[in-house]
């Protein structure tokens, strides 16, 4: 019955997703108040339906109700209840329920916290938001019914794909959907501005912390699923280049792009229409991602689905809403005028040439993420290629070494115009460091990759330029150091916020070099007593043991590390063998510091008693993690800030309701 409730429910937002999607707009262009305050009871009530429903589908995980197919063949009564409740959204159907929650969750946010925005383009961008659901609403209902019963319900269930089965994994989709679907915050607004025929420093300020909410969610998303993969998949890395993981990459480098051009927009009223095409393509991006995980056109181990049924109806899709964003956009974009003006060596110029250099690097990732796919289709799956590593690392390093550097320099530039030789002078510390630590980098390594002396380089510079621009802010040195701390202290928390995105951007700077160039590996067999000896670390295996997990079998191997003759860590990885599915995993054994990742894998035994081990040691892996975290916490002191409580103040020029000047 709890089952059937939530199917009704769902059937139920979809018929107020219909409504809101067309009553509001129509208000809007009619100027009617009322028909446009409906967008605010239709969003809440939508939430509320498709909560319902979620709360109904987790109730079957939980319960392990094998009447219902989802949770038969995702679910299993020995599970512990953390993966009990993951598995809601570990699987295509769920997670499509997850999706259209989470695009709940943003309409109702902005229908009852935006209430300093013109009703006329909050009641649009909440039916561009409906629209986008319905969409959504119909997929799932008609491709990917979470509910469906089984008769006679099965005994057990089938179990959860064992690789999802992590704490990591746990919260990765939630935290990655919510920057997914975040982006279409802005993408409604977009639109809705797009009708309207106009966009100012008004409409910059309210797009501005939907999207910074979304790159957050986006940023962490990544950040877990990196950490994830660095620890559960036993290869020493945290990063491949996968096309899934690419899709996730992808919007974050256009959200990063338009979370700068909006701080344009806002302060010198220019790159409007270039705003409100990165808004675009950054959703675009997102539904793209959602085409390659469920489409079954490309094989990963983070691909939900393999159904090209489905595949198909999120393709035509991702069809009508970019295309026909794309065509209102090229219909009235040309009506967005701008007024500021700006010289090249400005300020302006600066987040221009951000904005270009991640969207070229986006660009560079599309091509290699589809490229294979092309030639597949073209050649009738007569030729196979793949686009690694080696391509990525040879175009996307170069892209993003000047547009680092570019970020130290950016700040110090005034708006409108520039000066470059002084923005430069005061950055002489900047330089210093940078140089030294190169020097000392190239010494060290012994000829070794030149990339990890540019890495080290390229964050010395930003992290002590981020450093400088905060102290020429408070003026340090050059006024009372009371005055310097009372400036310090008074600086508006969306300045913290791009101190610490900045600053935490360069640590991450740091850890993908270290771990990129630097890396150590060394593959052997081993038995109990012997020692292998890694960056001056003796890796000393104490041998293995069978355990028994709570639905899987693990052979649980033991490493004793030590330097010089005193004992560092013990490490404990663990091959598990899950009992349904009857499928291994690996638990890499990981001892951090900030220094470097002591890092152990036990493999298969082998008949004379040894066991296949990866040793490893990944140098400075710690800083991209605290990096990541460091640009969250920024993002997210910044949207604590009071402008972006309360948003931009009303346009007096326009009655409330009054329909807007086309």
């Amino acid at each position: 019955m709890i089952a059937e409730l939530g199917h009704f429910a769902l059937i139920l937002a979809l018929a107020v997703a219909c409504v809101q999607g067309v009553i509001p707009m129509l208000g809007a262009q009619l100027g009617r108040l009322s028909w446009m305050r409906f967008a605010d009871q239709s969003a809440i009530l939508q939430f509320v339906l498709v909560g319902v429903s979620f709360a109904c589908l987790t109730h079957a995980y939980v319960t392990s109700d094998f009447s219902v197919v989802n949770v038969v063949q995702n679910s299993h009564s020995a599970k512990p209840m953390l993966y009990k409740v993951s598995g809601v959204w570990g699987n295509h159907e769920g997670s499509m329920l997850l999706w259209v929650l989470i695009l709940a969750v943003f309409g109702c946010a902005v229908a009852m916290f935006g209430r300093y925005l013109p009703p006329a383009l909050k009641a649009r961008a909440l039916a561009i938001q409906a629209l986008i659901a319905v969409g959504f609403y119909l997929f799932i209902l008609l491709t990917s019914n979470p509910f469906q019963r089984m008769f006679p319900p099965a005994a057990d269930g089938q179990d959860l794909n064992p690789l999802l089965q992590d704490p990591g994994l746990a919260f990765h989709p939630p935290m990655l959907y919510l920057g997914y679907v975040g982006f279409s915050m802005a993408f409604s607004f977009a639109i809705a501005a797009l009708i309207e025929g106009r966009v100012d420093a008004a409409w910059a300020r309210w797009v501005r912390p939907w999207t910074l909410a979304a790159w957050c969610f986006l940023t962490g998303g990544i950040a877990l699923g990196s950490w994830w993969a660095y620890y559960e998949l036993g290869w020493g890395g945290f990063w491949f280049w996968d096309p899934v993981e690419n899709a996730s990459f992808m919007p974050w480098l256009i959200g990063t792009a338009l979370l700068h051009s909006c701080v344009v927009v806002e302060k010198r009223d220019t790159m409007k229409a270039w705003t409100i095409f990165l808004a675009i393509v950054a959703f675009s991006f997102s539904l793209l991602g959602t085409f390659l995980v469920r489409s079954g056109v490309l094989t990963s181990v983070h691909a939900f689905a393999t159904d090209p049924e489905r595949g198909v109806f999120i393709l035509v899709l991702l069809l009508i809403v970019i295309g026909g964003s794309f065509a209102l956009y090229a219909w009235r974009a040309p009506q967005l005028k701008s007024t500021g003006l700006f010289q090249p060596i400005s300020r302006e110029g600066a987040l221009l040439l951000n904005n270009l250099l991640m969207g070229t690097a986006a660009g560079v990732v599309l091509l290699g993420t589809l490229y294979p796919l092309f030639i597949d289709a073209i050649s009738d799956g007569q030729d196979k290629i793949s686009v690694g590593a080696p391509f990525f690392n040879a175009v996307f390093i170069p892209l993003m070494t000047p547009m680092v550097a570019a970020m130290a320099i950016g700040p110090l530039l005034a708006w409108k115009r520039g000066d470059l030789t002084r923005a430069l002078k005061t950055l002489w510390i900047a330089f210093v460091v940078a140089f030294a630590l190169a020097i000392a980098t190239w010494s060290w390594q012994s000829g070794q990759s030149p990339w990890g002396i540019v890495g080290v380089a390229i964050g010395a510079w930003l992290a002590t330029g981020t450093l400088i621009e905060l102290s020429e802010r408070i003026r340090l040195f050059r006024i009372p150091f009371s005055q310097s701390l009372r400036r310090l202290i008074s600086l508006p928390r969306a300045s913290w916020g791009m101190t610490l995105a900045h600053f935490g951007l360069a640590l991450a700077v740091f850890g993908v070099t270290g771990a990129g160039a630097w890396k150590v590996e060394s593959v052997q067999t081993m038995r109990p007593g012997e020692t292998v000896t890694v960056s001056g670390y003796d890796f000393r295996f104490d041998g293995a043991q069978e355990k028994q997990g709570p639905n899987y079998l693990t052979t649980e191997a033991r490493f004793t590390v030590s330097r010089d003759g005193d004992v560092v860590t013990q490490l404990f990885p663990e091959k598990r063998v899950y009992t349904v599915r009857q499928m291994p995993t690996t638990e890499a054994g990981i001892y951090t510091m900030l220094s470097g990742d002591l890092y152990a894998v036990v493999g298969d035994s082998k008949s004379d008693g040894s066991y296949v081990t990866r040793i490893y040691f990944n140098p400075l892996v710690a800083w991209m993690w605290i990096g990541a975290l460091t640009m969250v916490m920024g993002g997210v002191l910044s949207l604590s800030d009071r402008r972006f409580r309360i948003g931009a103040p009303r346009r007096a020029a326009a009655p409330a309701g009054a329909q807007p000047a086309e």
